[in-house]
Formats: C-alpha cells, sequence, structure tokens
C-alpha cells in the first residue's frame, strides 16, 4: 500500500469522494452531514492523502489544522471493496504520525452516530480514541459522535 498528498485533481478520487458524501447523504439528516466536497478538501489548513496499491485507489484521509496543537480527520474512507484489510488503520496511523510531527497535542474527528458508523467507531477506538464533546464549529448532534485522541 502507498499512501501519498492527493491535489484532489483526478477523476478516480472526484468519483471516490462522491460515493462518499453519497453515503452520507443516504444515512445522516442533511443537517449532520458534514462530509466536504472537493472545493471544501481544497483548502491550504487541510491536507489530503490518498491511499493506493497496484493501481487501485483503497482509500483516503484529510487533517485539517484548526489550531496549532490541534488537529481535524475529515473525510476518511475506505473503499467497499478494501473494507476490512487495513486500509482504514493505515490511512489513520498515517495521519496520527503526521499530527505528531507536526506538534499538535490532541486529534478530533466528527464521525455518524448510526449503525453505518459502527465500524469506523471501533477503529478509532483501537487507536485510542475516546467520545468527547463537539469542538471547533460543532454543535450537540444526535447524529453525531465526537472523538479525540491525546498525542
Amino acid at each position: 500500500m502507498k499512501i501519498a498528498i492527493d491535489d484532489l485533481s483526478g477523476p478516480t478520487i472526484a468519483a471516490f469522494l462522491q460515493e462518499h458524501i453519497d453515503d452520507m447523504r443516504a444515512t445522516s439528516p442533511p443537517e449532520s452531514v458534514h462530509a466536504l466536497d472537493l472545493a471544501g478538501l481544497r483548502q491550504p489548513d487541510i491536507t489530503f492523502w490518498t491511499l493506493w496499491e497496484g493501481g487501485e485507489l483503497l482509500g483516503c484521509g484529510a487533517l485539517k489544522e484548526l489550531a496549532s496543537d490541534h488537529g481535524e480527520i475529515k473525510s476518511m474512507r475506505t473503499g467497499a471493496a478494501a473494507r476490512g484489510k487495513g486500509v482504514g488503520s493505515a490511512m489513520l496511523t498515517h495521519i496520527i504520525d503526521e499530527s505528531r510531527a507536526r506538534g499538535y497535542t490532541r486529534l478530533s474527528l466528527e464521525t455518524g452516530s448510526m449503525a453505518f458508523f459502527h465500524p469506523a467507531h471501533r477503529l478509532y477506538r483501537r487507536h485510542g480514541f475516546t467520545e468527547c464533546p463537539p469542538f471547533a464549529a460543532y454543535t450537540n448532534d444526535p447524529n453525531s459522535v465526537y472523538m479525540r485522541l491525546d498525542l
């Protein structure tokens, strides 16, 4: 598996992210969908990576700088065919390592609360994340789970 920074210009990643947004819209009410589109991910405070194997896009993830000591995970996704093969764990480990290298003292995320998101909850817990109150501009939302890792 190879993880690389992606400029979000290719049609493969555009289609992959559209599937991500479609899944979020299918499982969460509109006011609770916090997935970013291509324009939202092309911001200077966001670094976006893709994970490839043998020319096939298997997953992606992003890191948004909230403050000099605080990062947020965005757009973590593993393609359906690659689920259960360690793609999410590899991307999450990469983002955690990058957060530490940047000197962040905490890493946060928002994900859905529905059953569709339970595998993600398990992944984050395995890597040491715990539930926390809303952070940044998020508010209390029964459709969201907020998690944090102290680095």
